[in-house]
């Protein structure tokens, strides 16, 4: 038999399918995926698991008219394929190729940009708000995996959009609970029995009757509702949904494609908002990912034969350092706790989870939560590290200012993937942090520039008596052997060459570029003074001082420059009364597209050569 799926150009391709054809196809989807993510590297057993999802809900829809929004957006790989770019598949993440989440950009067929969790059932309770508005008639919905219901906004949405009674379906991807025993006749009869018109108008017959009984009829209907409740609460899995305002559809088999559809199917012909059950296997159908789907959730290259990655780093990560340290300081200080939101393997938290399961906390996708309840730690007279990837805490501003900020609370915030992060794309790259934190009242912000500053400032941060921050990148250390931490000045940069003429001032792990940068202008003839700013706040004023003395004052930053370490000296430096010649050298204002970090950079012009070629010019007509 000749492959399918080169065949499938549009969703349309996919309604002229037998049913043997259609399950040939779900085999090739998840072969193709494997095939481009051992390459890509990308999201593996997510993706996988919601092959007959994918299909099922595109040969139910015409998401050309109807509108599909995905959470989180790292599991449609199988949507990009059936949506004319498979052509282009291969680009997955690569510079300039496809995105690894949906882009709107990319395809009249994403209707939404999703890169964080939790946020699909509110863009689709707009999305139908404004469809009724207009008077269309289109369908919209909004699919979500238990874990993102974990996040307090899908909750907020799902109150709104029961109260709000609009037509409206939720597909909940569930693939972690054991729901097996409620698959099957029984949840499909109980499906159907509840949203038939005679179920529903014999239901409102019975309760108007009841009502006009003489003096007894609104207890009896009472006793009646309650009696209903009882029986749903006994045979409904769903009846938290149900007093949401939903009408629940399921649990249904998520792998089996006909049941898919017939529950969608039902569901677009319910009136109001529902929401479909399905239940589905992280890694379907490859087996490694199937036995380990947290190693398979996001991954670099690997073997696609025997699922090991390809190269195997022995190189130390930042991640590894901050875990390691932080074990050794927990050690030490038993009031240390560390939280996460739902990324104990991603932020290295694994080991402080074995040694100090009392002192973990991990709170789901939750970092409004996960602040706030860090705030409460530290309230009570411990010590609160809560690890996070740099994208995420953007997420929690307002938890940070209100409740952290604002009491001064000593909460240590380990901001990870700090700066440019790769083939994730505009949505994950941390490049907004240092901005968003300095201008808090109460924060310190400490950028080290490489491995052992990690170590000697953390161990500074969990001493401190207020708000800290500290931010590193994702990757590997220079590889440099580690001492114990070392007392450190607060607030003191480190001057790291004296020289004339120009002044660089390098801003946390940037450090490879102003290296590189130092080099250029080396062999040109200038030998620049070195500053490590070390503290973005507080600001060293002998920085300023030495702004004063040189001609040019160059700033280089893995950041927006908007608002951020430039930012701060000039603001500084107009404090101080002085106007120096500052170049800044950052991200512009504009979202980072995904590919390699070093391709970034030399998209970006932050690349040693290109700022050094800016410098001379800059010098030579001063």
């Amino acid at each position: 038999m000749s492959a399918i799926l080169p065949s499938i150009r549009s969703p349309r391709d996919l309604k002229r399918l037998s049913a043997i054809e259609l399950k040939t196809l779900a085999r090739e989807l998840r072969e193709e995926i494997v095939r481009v993510v051992a390459k890509n590297g990308g999201h593996l057993a997510s993706n996988l698991g919601v092959v007959e999802l994918t299909l099922a809900l595109h040969l139910t829809f015409d998401f050309s008219i109807d509108r599909l929004i995905w959470d989180v957006g790292h599991q449609t790989y199988v949507h990009k394929l059936v949506t004319g770019r498979q052509r282009l598949f291969p680009t997955l993440r690569q510079f300039g190729g496809l995105s690894g989440f949906p882009k709107p950009e990319e395809s009249e067929y994403d209707h939404f940009v999703a890169g964080h969790s939790s946020t699909s059932i509110s863009a689709a309770v707009g999305m139908a708000q404004v469809r009724d508005l207009k008077g269309e008639e289109h369908h919209v919905v909004a699919v979500i995996g238990d874990g993102a219901l974990t996040g307090g906004m899908a909750w907020e949405a799902l109150n709104h959009a029961g109260d709000s009674g609009s037509h409206l379906i939720v597909v909940l991807n569930d693939n972690e609970m054991s729901i097996a025993r409620n698959v099957g006749a029984l949840s499909t009869y109980l499906a159907r029995a509840r949203t038939a018109p005679s179920y529903l108008r014999t239901k409102a017959d019975i309760e108007a009757w009841l009502q006009r009984v003489p003096v007894v009829g609104e207890r009896l209907a009472d006793v009646s509702e309650r009696l209903k409740d009882s029986f749903k609460y006994f045979l409904v899995p769903g009846v938290l949904f149900e007093e949401l305002g939903f009408t629940y559809l399921g649990p249904v088999d998520g792998h089996n494609l006909a049941a898919l559809r017939d529950m969608l199917t039902l569901a677009k012909a319910t009136s109001g908002p529902v929401l479909v059950h399905c239940h589905t296997e992280k890694g379907k159908g490859y087996r490694p990912a199937a036995v380990n789907p947290d190693r398979f959730h996001g991954l670099g290259a690997f073997n696609p034969r025997t699922g090991e990655p390809i190269a195997v780093s022995q190189t130390q990560t930042y991640t590894d350092v901050f875990a390691r340290t932080l074990v050794e300081l927990a050690k030490q200080d038993e009031k240390i706790v560390a939280i996460t939101a739902a990324m104990p393997d991603g932020t290295g938290l694994q080991e402080f989870s074995k040694l100090f399961p009392r002192r973990f906390f991990d709170v789901g996708i939750a970092e409004q939560h996960a602040v706030t309840m860090a705030a409460g730690v530290a309230a009570s007279g411990y010590r609160p590290v809560f690890a996070v990837y740099s994208t995420f805490l953007q997420r929690a501003y307002d938890q940070i200012i209100h409740d952290v900020c604002l009491p001064r609370l000593p909460v240590v915030f380990a901001i990870d993937r700090g700066g440019l992060v790769g083939a994730d794309g505009e949505t994950h790259q941390g490049v907004f942090d240092m901005a968003m934190l300095r201008q808090i009242p109460n924060m310190t912000v400490m950028l080290p520039r490489q491995a052992q500053d990690l170590v000697d400032l953390l161990a500074v941060a969990c001493q401190m008596e207020g708000p800290v921050a500290i931010r590193y990148p994702r990757g590997a250390t220079d590889g440099q052997k580690l001492r114990p931490p070392q007392p450190v000045n607060i607030g003191r940069s480190l001057c790291l060459q004296a020289g004339e003429q120009v002044l660089l001032v390098n801003c946390g792990t940037i450090w490879d570029v102003t290296k590189d940068v130092i080099a250029q202008l080396t062999r040109a003839g200038i030998t620049p003074t070195v500053y490590d700013l070390r503290w973005l706040k507080p600001l060293d004023p002998a920085i300023v001082r030495a702004m004063a003395r040189h001609q040019l004052t160059v700033v280089l930053e893995e950041g927006i420059t908007a608002g951020g370490c430039g930012s701060a000296l000039l603001e500084a430096a107009s404090a101080a009364q002085i106007q120096p010649s500052v170049m800044l050298f950052g991200i512009p204002d504009q979202f980072v597209p995904h590919g390699s970090r070093q391709e970034l950079l030399q998209s970006l012009g932050l690349t040693g050569e290109t700022i050094a070629t800016r410098i001379l010019d800059k010098v030579a007509k001063m």
